[in-house]
């Protein structure tokens, strides 16, 4: 069994505690790797590399940063197959979602940075002879989740390091190994001693004293608003820059006569691959009260296909939850679903087999103010919620703590718009339309604050100076 150690000052190192956590595969319970259980010493060398690294880094051409990104993007495609094989491992998300969804979006939200940083003027003059010039913060804590392990690390490294920023990167303790193979692969990038440093550990522990650290300039965060709301609280002892993406409870509103078939597909998809657990999982499904019969025959029809199984099978639909805690947090919203009072259309159970397996689940005629339509249950449980006019879809739909993502699917294009512009929340999906990796990705409310992906992203790992002349 391969044991790891952390990465910082451009070299592999022991970590100060010489004790490692144990990483287990949730389809079958086996432990496969062991990792460091970083201390705060690790984290003040790790720091105090990335802070020694920064002037030159800072110093180093917008040109020459975007070079060192490309080789970590290379990096990147030539190992792909052995990380999406990784995600299936310590994660449990489908090999076709791994294959097909983890890793292709790092790439091209990757490939969109690279291409739009080379229209962006990191220093600029005002018609009064004013220079505005852009540069890094400094070194940014990145404090990432378990959910995407490949993709959560690159949305705040890319634009960070073409920022001019130095990294300190804290993964998720349950899916730490793809963050090790990315940082073997920014390894043989060659980037400059301290420039990259990844230091492994409990969330909770390592994650507060990277927010409190004096010489950590910006803590990027993604992960639940109650951990970001402490994180808020402990950035304030020294005025640290914020970059957090929080949860989500995102709407789907089906207008009538539009695409019903369209609206179902897209929201079950969001709980089905990487089995719910995704923050911009569109988990309430809203539907005229006049076709909810309707929808409730196409959901369990639609649902007839959905394969629950070993996620290493390419037949695979939906594989094991990350975790035991976080199965029995899922089955606990279920139960609370029951007991309120929800219509359990279908699932709602464990699977008997080996791994954290919840069978997707789907409750009907749900009432907006239910604890399942209240709070992120980050699991395949799906809410279908009945309304009356359109007005009261958008009440409904805005009817949030969160404000993250959103989708509106309508009899034509223009009138499916004009509701979407009413959605509070940062992105809006419009009769099935694409995500853009160049769009601003992050959300209002208690979702979060700043925002990812190409210049929109970038922007939010710099420091703005005016030089009167």
């Amino acid at each position: 069994m391969k044991e790891y150690q952390i990465y910082y000052d451009g070299k592999w190192q022991n970590s100060d505690s010489n004790e490692f956590s144990e990483v287990e595969n949730p389809a079958t319970k086996e432990v496969i790797a062991k990792v460091p259980k970083g201390n705060h010493n690790d984290v003040d060398k790790a720091v105090e590399a990335a802070k020694n690294a920064f002037p030159k880094w800072n110093k180093t051409s917008p040109e020459e940063r975007a070079e060192y990104v490309q080789k970590i993007f290379e990096g990147i495609e030539a190992k792909k197959q052995e990380l999406a094989d990784m995600m299936v491992s310590e994660l449990g998300n489908s090999q076709t979602f791994s294959e097909e969804g983890q890793v292709p979006l790092s790439l091209k939200e990757m490939s969109a940075a690279l291409e739009e940083i080379k229209k962006f003027d990191f220093e600029e003059e005002l018609d009064d002879g004013t220079v505005i010039y852009k540069e890094g913060f400094g070194v940014v804590a990145c404090i990432t989740p378990w959910n995407y392990p490949l993709n959560q690390i690159q949305r705040k490294m890319t634009p960070a390091l073409l920022a001019g920023n130095t990294l300190v990167i804290k993964p998720a303790s349950l899916t730490p190994l793809t963050a090790m193979m990315l940082t073997e692969i920014a390894d043989e990038a060659g980037l400059p001693d301290g420039v990259f440093n990844i230091v492994t550990g409990g969330g909770s522990d390592l994650g507060n004293y990277l927010t409190k650290h004096e010489d950590v300039s910006v803590v990027s965060f993604t992960g639940s608003t109650s951990v970001g709301s402490g994180m808020y609280e402990n950035a304030g002892t020294n005025i640290k820059k914020l970059v957090l993406e929080l949860g989500g409870k995102s709407p789907l509103v089906y207008l009538k006569d539009g695409d019903l078939d369209q609206a179902i597909d897209q929201a079950a998809k969001t709980v089905i691959n990487n089995q719910g657990q995704s923050c911009t999982a569109l988990t309430r499904l809203l539907v005229p009260s006049s076709q909810l019969d309707e929808v409730n025959e196409k959901i369990k029809e639609y649902y007839k296909d959905v394969k629950i199984g070993d996620p290493a099978d390419y037949d695979t639909d939906i594989g094991p939850i990350v975790s035991e805690s976080q199965m029995k947090s899922i089955l606990s919203f279920i139960q609370k679903g029951k007991d309120e009072g929800a219509e359990l259309l279908l699932g709602g159970n464990q699977v008997d087999r080996t791994g954290y397996y919840i069978e997707p689940t789907v409750f009907t005629n749900v009432k907006n103010d239910m604890t399942i339509a209240r709070e992120e249950i980050f699991g395949p449980v799906l809410s279908v919620i009945p309304y009356d006019s359109e007005e009261e879809a958008i009440e409904i739909a805005n009817d949030s703590a969160y404000g993250l993502s959103g989708a509106v699917t309508g009899p034509d294009f223009n009138h499916a718009l004009a509701v979407g512009k009413q959605l509070r929340t940062g992105n809006v999906f419009i009769n099935g339309g694409k995500r853009s990796p160049k769009a601003p990705f992050g959300g209002y409310k208690e979702s979060g604050i700043g925002r990812e992906n190409g210049l929109y992203g970038v922007e939010d790992y710099l420091e703005v100076k005016a030089l009167f002349t």
